[in-house]
């Protein structure tokens, strides 16, 4: 099983929060949907996620990897067993948040 951060949990209830807030049910659910595929992803191959998203590489950190699920960008530690550390649309808010994790 693989943990969420403190962070990570903020993260993803901001966005529950938005998606609720605008009446927008089916992107809520592929949210908790993708959360759950990355989850599998991560713990089938943790060493196969990218150093940073594509187009944000300032934001790798050593330890850490990411990989993109549906719309989604998730950061993960390379921990045993490895956390969730941010959870980010492709919208520059919700990356600043994740960086700031």
């Amino acid at each position: 099983m693989i943990a969420l951060s403190p962070e990570a949990e903020a993260q993803l209830d901001a966005l529950i929060v938005h998606y609720e807030a605008l009446g927008r049910v089916e992107a809520l659910i592929n949210l908790l949907n993708a959360l759950e595929r990355a989850k599998a992803r991560i713990s089938e191959r943790p060493e196969a996620g990218l150093p940073a998203p594509r187009p944000y590489p300032a934001l790798a950190k050593a330890g850490r990897r990411w990989i993109i699920e549906g719309s989604y960008w998730i950061s993960y530690s390379l921990t045993t067993p490895p956390v969730i550390s941010g959870v980010s649309t492709p919208w520059p808010t919700f990356l600043i948040v994740c960086e700031a994790a």
